[in-house]
């Protein structure tokens, strides 16, 4: 579920991070000896075109000077609020902007937005190798395709790690045991033996009819496109965490509500 960002580069996160701190410094009455306000903007013009240019060279130099005039921005502000011992408002936006600054291309848990906590989701994909925002975990009925749990798993777990909360999320919206589970690939490793569970590709054990059993899985990939297209899966415009699991919550009801209309219908 990808978050209602900007594709995250250094350039715009460093603009972004000198507008903001100006604008805030404004409200507040802070005197700025000087706020680079056209200078940014002139360096971020400047780094699209000579990268549009292959001019990389050229382009490091100006994505280097916007860094470092932020940065004198943040240590002034830095500086008002070490007199300032009360003020907190601030200060929570300069210790993400000055994460912004100082991390790497190779660093963890890097920071990839200034007013939203995000995760960068590696996809394999040719038209997006990468998404940012969270993972959802969802769990369906095998034949109605009912959406029984739907939750948002912040910190890019491995998705074998999730299917034990999932599972006890649906034992408690539903009151029932789950007895059997049909998984894909990606839950292999999950370590649950309370239950049955059977993975794609499983050869030891299987029988004809579980074989069309685990082929009846494959019913899941269109429930998530249709919570993608019709619901708001595709893309959360709510703030924060909590924005994140409502958002999660509420595409499994509204696909629960489509697929009853069009039973009645």
């Amino acid at each position: 579920m990808e978050k209602n960002i900007t594709y995250p580069r250094d350039i715009q996160l460093y603009l972004k991070s000198l507008q903001l701190m100006v604008r805030i410094a404004k409200k507040k009455g802070i005197h700025l000896r000087q706020t680079y306000m056209r200078t940014g903007k002139r360096h971020a013009l400047l780094y699209g075109r000579y990268a549009h240019a292959r001019q990389m060279k050229r382009a490091q130099k100006e994505l280097k000077k916007l860094r470092t005039i932020t940065g004198r921005v943040l240590r002034e502000l830095q500086k008002w609020i070490r007199n300032k011992k009360g003020e907190t408002s601030l200060g929570h936006l300069l210790i993400r902007v000055e994460r912004i600054l100082l991390q790497n291309r190779q660093d963890k848990n890097k920071i990839y937005s200034l007013h939203e906590d995000v995760e960068c989701i590696a996809k394999g994909k040719s038209h997006k190798k990468y998404e940012f925002g969270c993972k959802v975990s969802i769990v369906i009925t095998h034949k109605e395709g009912l959406v029984l749990s739907s939750q948002a798993c912040h910190g890019n777990p491995y998705d074998g790690h999730t299917l034990k909360a999932a599972l006890e999320n649906t034992e408690s919206i539903t009151g029932h045991e789950v007895e059997l589970a049909f998984l894909d690939r990606g839950y292999k490793g999950h370590k649950i033996e309370d239950i049955k569970a059977w993975i794609t590709g499983m050869k030891k054990g299987v029988t004809n009819w579980y074989k069309k059993q685990i082929a009846r899985r494959q019913a899941i990939e269109p429930r998530i496109g249709h919570m993608k297209s019709d619901g708001k899966l595709k893309r959360n415009y709510l703030k924060g965490i909590l924005g994140d699991q409502l958002n999660a919550i509420l595409c499994g009801v509204g696909e629960n509500c489509r697929i009853v209309l069009r039973g009645i219908s």
